[in-house]
């Protein structure tokens, strides 16, 4: 039966994108998380859309849910059409970073931005040179809401997992060290358990509370270390380092930075623990911007680059602290 001109007035762009989804997932909850909407929402559109289509579109069957005849009819020639507004409408335009202008927002704990940025900054500029950044703190659970209130374009941290609308790529894959003035405390690299556990600790958690990744570990052998600093930011730990009798597990890269920079000694943690992922987060809505691939790609290479280096020069780096 044809759709009267009353019943197309009912209809709008997101009815027939709704469309598109419920019947090529076969599944109203399945349709809803690709459109982001609660479930009720999604099944008051299929409710709408049999009203207007006249048609049942989703039936159940004994293999779950099934298109009807004429979703499928309808379906096969409103897609072609539906991508082709698409690609009219929102399809980004193309980002030429050397001569367009623009402002990324990053969201990042503190010492991955000593980590990345000064190569990141270095590359963005030889290659764009009108892109400007602005970093702001963000760790584990600010992530998300960072992106939904538009507070960051792109975060690069350590991230829980997200809503789902929220897109993730896990870039690297990164493990601890321990940190410490060699001279002051008379030890050298690697720390035996008795030597960590001698002496008192700094911590950086991201909730600033008393306790790191090593303490779990610890309290599973029935042993325990002395903290008697806490902080959420790193930037003043390695001058603390340098004038108290005191070690910190910090992630491997500031570490190493911080060996090689403050003249610190690094060396292996003695307890076991696993190590944790450095990913980019973004929003779905932001997906087809060109300028947040450009952006995202660069990142990428830099974590590539930075995490390579850490094989070649580490017995250097370790001899040099070790003196």
């Amino acid at each position: 039966m044809a759709i009267s001109e009353n019943d197309f007035r009912k209809l709008d762009l997101n009815l027939l994108v709704a469309f598109q989804v419920l019947v090529r997932e076969k599944s109203v909850s399945r349709a809803a998380e690709r459109l982001f909407l609660g479930q009720p929402a999604m099944s008051g559109t299929l409710a709408r859309l049999r009203e207007v289509l006249q048609d049942d579109i989703l039936v159940r069957t004994g293999r779950g849910m099934e298109p009807t005849t004429k979703a499928l009819a309808l379906y096969a020639q409103l897609t072609p059409a539906l991508e082709s507004i698409r690609a009219t409408l929102l399809e980004q335009p193309a980002f030429d970073p050397a001569t367009q202008s623009r402002t990324f927002h990053l969201g990042m704990r503190d010492w991955v931005e000593t980590w990345l940025m000064p190569e990141l900054m270095a590359r963005v500029q030889l290659a764009a040179p009108r892109v400007r950044i602005a970093v702001r703190a963000s760790d584990a659970h600010l992530g998300a809401r960072m992106l939904q209130n538009e507070e960051m374009d792109l975060g690069v941290s350590v991230f829980s997992d997200g809503p789902p609308w929220q897109r993730r790529e896990q870039l690297a894959a990164m493990g601890y060290r321990c940190v410490y003035d060699g001279h002051r405390l008379g030890l050298r690299s690697p720390l035996t358990l008795e030597e960590y556990l001698t002496h008192p600790h700094l911590v950086t958690p991201a909730q600033g509370n008393f306790r790191g990744p090593v303490d779990d570990e610890l309290v599973g052998r029935g042993k325990r270390r002395t903290i008697i600093y806490t902080t959420s930011r790193f930037a003043a730990l390695p001058l603390i380092l340098r004038r108290a009798a005191v070690i910190a597990t910090v992630p491997e890269h500031s570490a190493q930075q911080w060996a090689d920079v403050f003249g610190l000694t690094s060396s292996p943690v003695p307890v076991r623990i696993a190590p944790f992922a450095i990913s980019m987060i973004w929003h779905a809505k932001r997906e087809g911007d060109a300028g947040l691939q450009w952006l995202r790609s660069v990142v990428r290479s830099v974590v590539e680059s930075e995490m390579s280096k850490q094989t070649v020069p580490a017995r250097k780096r370790r001899k040099r602290a070790q003196r």
